[in-house]
């Protein structure tokens, strides 16, 4: 999973961590209204069960006081319409007493309805109870005793009717239980996602250091540290240009005088083998110094279109002799047409100089092969179409510990060599717009390619 998240552009990763940030915000800001619609849906309730409480007190109250009043009419009045009322106004208690059932959702409440009935019952039958006495005595009134008992099943009732009312404003704890378990539900929901949010804006800081800023960091090391070199190169370049001036007028006067000498000296006579060595020993000088002005201040490009198989050819043509007399093979390999744009001279003197060094690592009997092909690689920072111009040989390949200066100035493992070869190759190389690369594996050869950009036309 991490190799495929490596993998993906870092403006894609980018853009899918701020994404990812910003739908754990929505949610943050869907879980907060949603916690507030709780809130208010629970202080809405908690209104109306207070509400209702009241209510339930009042109507009952009202309700039964009705019923009480028909009653005292019906006991203080010889109107036999009184106790039709008293009638009808007990059937409205009774009715009122069966509407709270539905509305009564707690264990507590549907107890003290239940005793209600039972004590309706006993209220509506000492009614009862006493209508039919007072008929069946033919009596007017009341009698005090009679009248207490009724009062007292109408206080029982009345109690009861409380004891619903306080039933009922008991269950806003349930109300305000289900809030607190339901606001700790979306408090949770809200760290979960502030945490997740913390930790999305981590990895996007991670990601923006690490696939950004580090390697901008890097770059500017690098950049830093070119630019040292060039201002090094560039005051090499002059003491090389002093140094070149200073010392070329010497040599070319003792070439002068060692020639005019060397025609007095009979051949193979001790003098004139003396003579040679230092014609040698001069002409060695010289390159030395020519190497070193090519590494400090190399001319710059003329660069020009060509075909990937017309330096190869050339070289091939150029070192098939020389290579001829040491038993190596040089061969060119056929190359479809590519063309590329770079200086026809510079790329073959890199050419020629890879192709020595490859001599140099075979010795005696091997094959060096010359050949071009397509390739698309990373160059300068980005994917191109490029040219690769190869080198292979059958030498002994390059030492792990010869590789890890094996572009540094100076550096040569061979008895004569200057160690700027490969250095000036690779710079030459880079001027061109492309790089010097290379594979090695000892004692089975190396391949080193020369990587320029592709023309397609």
């Amino acid at each position: 999973m991490r190799a495929l998240f490596n993998g993906i552009g870092i403006q894609w990763r980018l853009t899918a961590l701020g994404l990812g940030a910003g739908l754990v915000g929505a949610l943050i800001v869907v879980v907060t209204l949603d916690a507030q619609k709780e809130a208010v849906e629970a202080r809405t309730q908690l209104g109306e069960v207070d509400l209702a409480s009241l209510q339930m007190s009042d109507n009952f109250r009202a309700t039964l006081r009705l019923a009480n009043d028909k009653f005292r009419h019906y006991a203080s009045s010889e109107d036999p319409g009184a106790w039709d009322e008293f009638v009808q106004a007990s059937e409205d208690l009774r009715a009122w007493i069966l509407r709270q059932g539905p509305a009564s959702p707690t264990e507590e409440e549907k107890a003290v309805l239940k005793r209600m009935n039972a004590g309706y019952a006993l209220y509506r039958g000492k009614a009862t109870e006493i209508q039919a006495r007072r008929e069946a005595a033919a009596e007017t009134r009341l009698s005090l005793a009679e009248y207490d008992e009724f009062l007292e099943q109408s206080r029982r009732l009345l109690d009861m009717g409380q004891a619903l009312s306080r039933a009922h404003f008991a269950s806003r704890n349930a109300v305000l239980n289900h809030a607190n378990h339901a606001l700790t539900r979306l408090r949770l929901w809200v760290l979960g996602l502030v945490g997740l949010l913390f930790v999305s804006g981590a990895v996007l800081v991670i990601v923006i250091y690490r696939d950004m800023i580090a390697p901008l960091q890097v770059k500017l090391v690098a950049s830093q540290a070119l630019a040292e070199r060039n201002e090094k190169l560039a005051s090499l370049g002059v003491l090389a240009a002093g140094v070149a001036h200073e010392i070329r007028n010497p040599l070319t006067a003792i070439k002068a005088a060692l020639f005019t000498q060397q025609k007095k000296l009979p051949p193979g006579s001790p003098a004139r083998c003396d003579a040679e060595v230092v014609e040698r020993e001069i002409s060695r000088l010289d390159r030395i110094l020519n190497s070193f002005l090519q590494f400090a201040r190399p001319s710059e490009p003329e660069p020009a279109t060509i075909l990937a198989d017309q330096p190869l050819r050339q070289v091939e043509e150029l070192m098939r002799k020389q290579m001829a007399g040491s038993g190596v093979r040089i061969e060119c390999e056929e190359t479809p047409p590519l063309r590329l744009r770079a200086d026809p001279a510079q790329l073959e003197q890199v050419l020629i100089n890879l192709v020595q060094n490859a001599a140099d690592s075979i010795g005696s009997d091997g094959r060096i092969v010359l050949r071009a092909r397509a390739d698309r690689r990373r160059l300068h920072d980005r994917e191109v179409d490029v040219v690769v111009l190869e080198v292979a040989d059958t030498g002994q390949g390059i030492a792990p510990e010869v590789e890890k200066r094996l572009f540094d100035p100076f550096f040569t493992t061979k008895a004569g060599g200057t160690g700027l070869g490969l250095s000036i190759a690779s710079r030459l190389a880079q001027m061109n717009g492309g790089a010097l690369q290379y594979q090695t594996r000892v004692n089975h050869g190396s391949t080193f390619g020369i990587v320029l950009p592709r023309v397609e036309t």
